[in-house]
């Protein structure tokens, strides 16, 4: 019994690397960026997961991350000149920066005054980020040109695809060895009891910076990669709507779960342009652009309540009840 269900889970996980690795060959360029848009998303899902999901520590500061990191790209790059690959390394060490300096204020808040402090960095950023555009006289934002590594330039859409996938694999695997060792198991009592892993020996201060500073850290570094994404920075892509979406994210595909991370970074990413092609069906909203947002506004809503009522365990905890179960005999 056991082995016809690795059987199964080994083919599953081969027919699904199939479908990712040759799905721009045969996608549409729209398909293609949308799916690039999913793997883009999914670094800071993940990196928000491992916050939330993993270490309990709520946040409402992810967009001022990925800001930080789109801003030190854009910057370095027009103010120094550097290079993607020193751009794409500081980035994620201002984030770490950033992170530790607002995960301190975690050693003595909680819950909703955590989220209050968080949000502080938001404004912050996108006040030092405003101002910025302002005085260089960047008004529609910093324009960036296309990364170049080792020789190689990422132009195309197919190319932009696999190079977000990687990053994005490599953000997964990083999470994922982190959370089934020994930070992962403080993370999990943190989660559960801060008293009680307090008193098994767990050095609770340490444990919540570390988890702010790596969650910084990626998140920043997948703002980089929004902006060589994009070709440009804008303190305007970088609303607290934003944050509310990576919320969403690890809300709907469920908490705790870095698979769930993938399921709701997909779902949320892909969910807006479905409902704009539905509501483009119906000709009296087709041209009403502002029905569309609130429609998007509405659903999001919608769905966050309506997982954490009738399923807390999200989309992965849903896709579990129809997966075979291992039994004993």
């Amino acid at each position: 019994m056991f082995k016809s269900l690795s059987t199964q889970s080994a083919a599953l996980k081969a027919a699904l690397w199939l479908c990712v690795i040759g799905l721009p060959f045969f996608a549409t360029p729209a398909q293609i960026d949308i799916a690039s848009q999913v793997w883009l998303a999914a670094i800071g899902a993940i990196s928000l997961m491992l916050l939330t999901g993993y270490a309990g520590q709520i946040s409402l500061g992810h967009s001022a991350l990925l800001a930080a990191g789109a801003f030190s790209v854009g910057i370095l790059t027009k103010e120094f000149s550097a290079p993607p690959w020193v751009c794409l390394i500081l980035s994620p060490v201002i984030g770490a920066l950033l992170g530790l300096l607002f995960g301190l204020p975690s050693l003595r808040l909680r819950g909703l005054y955590l989220a209050v402090s968080t949000l502080a960095m938001h404004v912050l950023v996108v006040y030092l980020g405003g101002e910025y555009e302002t005085k260089r006289g960047y008004s529609t934002g910093i324009v960036v040109d296309p990364p170049s590594l080792l020789g190689f330039t990422v132009q195309t859409a197919v190319q932009w695809y696999f190079f977000l996938l990687f990053f994005a694999a490599l953000a997964y695997l990083l999470v994922r060895n982190l959370t089934v060792g020994r930070a992962g198991r403080a993370w999990a009592l943190l989660r559960t009891n801060e008293t009680v892993a307090s008193a098994l020996g767990i050095r609770v201060d340490r444990y919540k910076l570390l988890a702010f500073v790596i969650s910084s850290a990626m998140t920043s570094f997948a703002g980089g990669l929004f902006a060589y994404y994009r070709g440009f920075v804008s303190i305007e892509a970088f609303s607290i709507y934003l944050s509310i979406q990576y919320v969403a994210m690890i809300i709907v595909g469920g908490m705790g779960s870095l698979v769930g991370a993938l399921l709701g970074c997909a779902f949320v990413t892909i969910l807006p342009y479905v409902i704009e092609g539905s509501m483009a069906q119906l000709t009296f909203l087709s041209s009403q652009a502002g029905a569309i947002f609130a429609v998007n506004y509405a659903v999001f809503g919608i769905l966050m309540i309506a997982f954490l009522i009738f399923e807390p365990q999200g989309l992965s905890g849903l896709i579990k009840r129809f997966l075979p179960k291992r039994s004993s005999d």
